[in-house]
């Protein structure tokens, strides 16, 4: 973990607030566009934040939040009693949805699924693509229209009309489920992200065994528990933090066997999300 300083909270709109988080012991670590942290909050929750500041100033890191109505107790915690001076831990970045080198690029967001999608209008900008940005929400809006000028389309996208324009360009989308969905549906090919995870359903879930590579212990994981919390009820604590499948904070290495991958994530080989994911095989062995 890193430790920051609030310096101060901007709001944005009434529903959105910026956190500028200033390192509190130095440079903080580095990352690129599309990265996210983790934010550990003084009433003992944390949650996962986008960050939509510069990558080349790692003086601060800069989050924006917005007030959930239906929140657990993390944005609205942030937006009602979290004030300046607070020493905040912050995990190191981690990067689930990159921004890959091209020539053209159209970005679609929607509300608060603009975060991501800023450092990545910065780079592709400075990196001298053709850059168009379709945008319906209204947080940084007036902003990005200043600063970037007609690459920036304000209001509700027409997606399959942006699809015949843009047939050529790598499409980048974060937003509200159905936005995603619809991106899904129309570009041949999307890179998204998402902030809440996919609906989805499985078959029946199936008790299965763990080893731990390292100490050689087995773990029992019943058909009633996750393998997260059978993880961590046997001793073998794993780091997690959404328990959603969509962070990626708790990801560990497979050595032997088929995990069944159930995050929105979209683990890589021989990695699996245990707070989601479960087993095809009746034996895991993970390097714990």
């Amino acid at each position: 973990m890193q430790k920051t300083i609030l310096e101060r909270l901007e709001h944005v709109t009434d529903d959105v607030v910026l956190l500028v988080l200033r390192g509190d012991e130095g440079p903080l670590a580095p990352w690129e566009p599309g990265a996210h942290i983790d934010l550990e909050l003084p009433n003992w929750l944390t949650r996962q934040y986008s960050l939509c500041g510069d990558p080349g100033d790692l003086s601060e890191y800069r989050v924006a939040v917005r007030h959930d109505p239906l929140s657990r107790g993390g944005s609205e915690y942030v937006h009602l009693f979290l004030q300046p001076g607070r020493t905040l831990p912050v995990s190191l970045p981690r990067n689930h949805f990159p921004l890959m080198p091209a020539g053209e690029y159209l970005f679609v967001a929607g509300g608060i699924g603009i975060t991501p999608i800023m450092p990545m209008l910065r780079a592709a900008v400075a990196a001298g693509a053709a850059v168009t940005l379709a945008y319906a929400g209204r947080p940084f809006a007036a902003e990005l229209s200043a600063r970037y000028g007609e690459r920036v389309r304000l209001g509700r996208p027409d997606l399959a009309a942006l699809a015949r324009e843009f047939p050529a360009a790598d499409v980048y989308c974060c937003g509200p489920a159905a936005m995603v969905d619809a991106a899904e549906a129309v570009f041949p090919a999307v890179h998204t992200e998402r902030f809440e995870p996919t609906r989805r359903t499985f078959g029946p879930d199936t008790a299965f065994s763990v080893v731990c590579a390292r100490s050689g212990d087995v773990v029992e994981v019943p058909a009633d528990e996750s393998l997260l919390d059978a993880l961590n009820h046997a001793g073998k604590p794993v780091p997690s933090a959404c328990r959603e499948g969509v962070c990626g904070s708790c990801e560990v290495a497979v050595v032997e066997g088929e995990p069944e991958h159930r995050d929105d994530i979209g683990a890589a080989a021989g990695r699996t999300y245990p707070c989601v994911s479960r087993a095809r095989s009746p034996r895991l062995v993970l390097d714990l």
